[in-house]
């Protein structure tokens, strides 16, 4: 007797639905638990345990987060504060007399705001001067030599270009 599929009666059609069902379900979840396996592997723990795990080192996380911020917000403050450009000019403040060579410098030191100090020496075989000028916002309120201001001004472009 030669069985043809199309002579099949409904409630043959529903039986083999019906199988045709459970297998795919059967397939699916065997995949879960592979998967739910894979999450779990060697912690012996249920999925509801492994969910507050993860729920805790979240927020662990974020709280970690929210305080490297404020730290990070601490030092760009003291960043903005700190030494970022140096600059030292060399010269000779008694030209064409033959004393002192290139042995007198200016030298500033100013931050990213351009406050800071300018120190210049004035250097003669008999003696050397030191000056201390301190500086706010790229200006001095003493006067400067040319020497001191160009080393004030290269100073300020080093500060300017690191940051």
């Amino acid at each position: 007797m030669v069985y043809n599929l199309f002579c099949m009666d409904l409630e043959t059609y529903k039986l083999i639905s019906a199988v045709l069902i459970f297998f795919l379900l059967i397939f699916w979840i065997i995949r879960l638990e592979i998967k739910l396996s894979k999450l779990l592997v060697g912690r012996g723990e249920t999925i509801d345990d492994s969910i507050a795990n993860l729920k805790a080192k979240i927020e662990h996380l974020e709280k970690d987060q929210n305080e490297n911020e404020k730290h990070l917000a601490v030092l760009h403050t003291k960043a903005k504060k700190a030494i970022s450009g140096v600059e030292t000019i060399r010269f000779n403040p008694w030209r064409g007399v033959g004393e002192g060579g290139n042995q007198s410098f200016a030298t500033a030191f100013v931050n990213e705001n351009g406050d800071g100090v300018v120190i210049s020496t004035l250097y003669s075989r008999e003696h050397t001067s030191i000056f201390s000028k301190p500086v706010k916002a790229g200006n001095s309120s003493f006067e400067m030599t040319v020497e001191e201001r160009d080393a004030l001004g290269k100073a300020s472009e080093t500060s300017e270009r690191l940051n």
